[in-house]
């Protein structure tokens, strides 16, 4: 067998452990230098494959790769970027097909979520249709833990880790002042249609903090809503709702819809928290504050689960074995084998099970009365958020690492299509 080169991308929302996949994946691929040349990253995701922008990450250290593990954000740049159907629009495929031929390239490994496992499968579906298969590995990313197929999806622990502190933190704060000004603190928090982050606030409940949970998969009710925040008032002297920006009326409206739409015709989401807080201090008088987690939540790695560091290392590790082995069209999954104590192993899910699948909060893991997480929720969350994997410190700050993201040259004329 020839060694080829690979390439390796990272899609759509970074997380706090994104690029600990990327050190799995860049790890693995160099202890076979038989079989994988080299591991070339798209700059920005698929557009770099498109528009021919190759990072040489031979060219990186073997101390940077690793720092890589303790490092936020996507090293190689992330892109929100929608692929032409190919039954429609083929030029796009063509294109990466021909990147492909150009630089030898033979695995294909996508880092993201939904998205990204549905263009995993197409380019896998697309290559072997062309007569140049590449073997495509999905290795699985997202906070919105909206994954199918797999326990948990690498990313969510950690952010999950950061609204549970964050609520108690806050909620503590509030708690203090209660008695002659703050009564009420929002945190709205990321989920478009999914509650799982929304869900990691209930942790809080641990502490005795009285918390109210806006799930997207409960239709809000305002009248409802307003009598649980009042119970909490009158019985505490303060009370902390966390709501999902995936929120939405009995009628389908968002709380937080601005009007706008992404590249995947997603509604872009955001001021959940002051409709909320502002709900409550007209109706009920609560003086509140309020807060909107947004990137600090997916970004925060010196608080990242050491859990979530550990598996999101493993998938990207898993696919790069998986792809060796010569499997085509799959992703690493986590499967759970207890969680009193925690442990799990690495499985594999076929893509085209996984695309465009959106795994919602079971009805058991939210309260009867629609506002809270049950004790089987809470079950599932605690093993999550376990561990802490801080980064290096220096000079009172965390040591990240910044990639030299040196280009290979290019061997084609450029895409005749602006991105």
């Amino acid at each position: 067998m020839t060694a080829r080169n690979a390439f390796y991308a990272q899609s759509g929302g970074v997380t706090a452990v994104i690029n600990a996949s990327a050190c799995g994946v860049i790890e693995t691929a160099r202890k076979y230098p038989d079989k994988i040349k080299n591991v070339l990253a798209g700059r920005n995701g698929i557009v770099g494959a498109l528009t021919e922008e190759l990072i040489d990450t031979g060219k990186e250290s073997r101390e940077d790769i690793a720092a890589l593990r303790y490092t936020p954000g996507g090293a190689f740049g992330s892109c929100r970027y929608k692929l032409a159907d190919p039954e429609k629009d083929r030029k796009e495929f063509e294109r990466l097909l021909d990147v492909f031929r150009a630089h030898d390239i033979g695995y294909f490994f996508y880092n993201g979520g939904g998205d990204s496992a549905d263009t995993c499968y197409k380019i896998s579906r697309f290559s072997t249709l062309m007569g140049y298969p590449i073997q495509a590995i999905h290795v699985p990313k997202t906070i919105d833990n909206d994954l199918p197929l797999t326990d948990c999806c690498p990313g969510f622990g950690s952010v999950a880790k950061y609204i549970a502190v964050s609520t108690v933190e806050a909620s503590f704060d509030v708690r203090s002042m209660c008695r002659t000004s703050t009564k009420i603190f929002v945190l709205e928090v990321m989920g478009r249609h999914a509650g799982w982050i929304a869900a990691a606030g209930g942790l809080a409940e641990n502490y005795g903090i009285p918390v109210v949970i806006l799930f997207p998969e409960v239709e809000f009710n305002e009248k409802k809503f307003l009598a649980q925040v009042e119970n909490k008032v009158r019985r505490h002297g303060y009370c902390t709702v966390v709501v999902s920006e995936g929120c939405k009326y009995p009628d389908g409206t968002f709380l937080a819809d601005q009007g706008a739409r992404d590249a995947f015709g997603h509604a872009h989401l955001g001021g959940a928290a002051p409709v909320v807080a502002n709900m409550i201090c007209e109706e009920l008088g609560y003086p509140f504050h309020w807060a909107v987690a947004n990137y600090l939540q997916r970004s925060a790695r010196h608080i990242a689960s050491a859990i979530d560091v550990e598996q999101a290392y493993e998938v990207g590790a898993a696919a790069v074995n998986l792809a060796l082995q010569g499997k085509n069209s799959v992703m690493p999954t986590i499967v759970r084998l207890s969680s009193e104590p925690y442990r799990y192993e690495i499985g594999v899910a076929d893509l085209e099970n996984v695309a465009n699948v959106e795994k919602m909060m079971p009805k058991s893991f939210i309260r009867d009365d629609g506002y809270g997480i049950t004790e089987e929720c809470r079950k599932y969350l605690q093993p999550l958020v376990q561990g802490e994997n801080y980064p290096p410190y220096k000079m009172g700050l965390p040591e990240y690492v910044t990639l030299q993201n040196t280009m290979v040259s290019k061997k084609l004329p450029p895409f005749d299509k602006k991105i």
